[in-house]
């Protein structure tokens, strides 16, 4: 098995293995401790001396071993412990129940901070490394280190249970996994800072994620709709930028180099998420999305389709986010004026005030009103206000374009 292959498999299994340890143990932060520690082995051994035959037994003896060694005080016997463990394993019986859906619950607990459920999340159901994380979100190892042993300590203080919550509690639950799902496919997808303009790797493993989510609840809309939206969205990649890395905007993308196996995997989920009664955000998300793959270029796009999944959106998920794109699907309707009304009622917003994306948005609408001046001056501070290098590129060429 190759290296790719083998990484592959130890984020496939490093949940599985955790989920094992928490339902056998019951201690969350020295079991997630003990997981990484049995995966960094796996990864140094496996790709000299095979994979095992069971290798989630494997791993799960590994750690099992190091969380039982953390309780004792003897560092030296430790260590050498820890050298025949890692040379010499014969795997566990491990049950075949999969605690994943229970484990990303526990790592999205209602008392962690957006930022710290996404770093856990990352950290303890994706199987990445504290380094990784760090690298791919922009800020140093050791705050992210830091936010990631907050969390685990806050859960512990918490008194959790290793089980998934049952009623109303359980669907408010799935709202926040769901939620940082989106946020980790977000940042990957568009950064909000560093020089480049996306990070595949959480995009990917966004996707990931989010496939075993629904692969544990398929009958669930808003889980297939999240799906379909990250398919549908991530099937554009390749046409979003130049070879150089600057941006290129969705109507002047080449869709042919959209991924069509991404897209019909995408359809066919979104439609499968609006097949019950009730609608969510991330289903109506996944049809807009839906609504521009069809199209065979930026001229054949059902603008009205998509304003009208807009106010249905606006309407069940208020967000000036979602206010902002609906002025732009007007606009493509009943001209700039109409979108440009639509954005001054988000100018007391204070989510808003300032951001660069209101700013670009009404610097390109002002440019389709013939308003160059107004635009050039909002693509300007619109590149100003971001800290993303590849969108900064690209506010201000649109401004040289206006003033050469």
């Amino acid at each position: 098995m190759t290296a790719p292959a083998i990484e592959d498999l130890l984020r496939e299994l490093t949940p599985q293995v955790l989920g094992a340890l928490v339902r056998r143990y019951g201690r969350f932060e020295g079991c997630e401790d003990a997981v990484q520690e049995a995966v960094l082995a796996a990864s140094v051994q496996w790709p000299d001396e095979g994979v095992p035959e069971n290798p989630r037994g494997w791993l799960t003896t590994v750690a099992s071993r190091r969380l039982i060694d953390q309780v004792r005080s003897d560092s030296a016997r430790r260590e050498r412990e820890e050298q025949v463990w890692a040379s010499d394993v014969v795997p566990d019986e491990v049950p075949d129940t999969d605690d994943t859906l229970v484990l990303l619950f526990l790592c999205c607990h209602p008392t962690l901070t957006a930022a710290s459920q996404t770093a856990l999340t990352l950290r303890a159901v994706g199987g990445l490394t504290t380094a990784e994380i760090a690298r791919a979100f922009l800020v140093p190892e050791a705050t992210l280190a830091a936010r990631v042993s907050r969390a685990k300590q806050r859960i512990k203080t918490a008194g959790s249970s290793f089980e998934l919550p049952a009623g109303p509690e359980r669907e408010e639950r799935l709202q926040v996994v769901l939620h940082v799902l989106y946020l980790i496919f977000n940042e990957g997808y568009t950064a909000s800072s560093g020089t480049e303009l996306d990070r595949v790797d959480l995009a990917t493993e966004a996707i990931r994620l989010t496939r075993m989510v629904y692969a544990q609840l398929p009958d669930d809309g808003e889980v297939a709709g999240l799906l379909a939206l990250m398919l549908l969205t991530h099937s554009r990649r390749e046409a979003r930028t130049t070879a150089q890395g600057d941006l290129i905007p969705l109507d002047e993308q080449d869709r042919a180099k959209w991924d069509a196996e991404l897209i019909a995997e995408g359809l066919e989920l979104a439609k499968t998420s609006l097949a019950g009664t009730e609608l969510g955000p991330y289903q109506l998300q996944a049809a807009i999305a839906a609504t521009h793959a069809v199209a065979t270029d930026a001229a054949d796009t059902d603008w009205r389709q998509i304003h009208t999944l807009y106010l249905v959106l606006e309407r069940i998920a208020p967000n000036p986010m979602v206010t902002l794109n609906r002025a732009v699907a007007l606009a493509e309707i009943e001209g700039p004026q109409a979108g440009l009304a639509v954005l001054a009622t988000l100018d007391s917003d204070e989510r808003m005030a300032k951001h660069h994306r209101l700013l670009s948005v009404r610097a390109h609408l002002l440019e389709m009103a013939g308003d160059t001046d107004a635009a050039y001056e909002n693509y300007r501070r619109a590149a100003k206000a971001t800290a993303s290098l590849a969108e900064q590129r690209h506010l201000e060429s649109r401004a040289k374009k206006l003033r050469p």
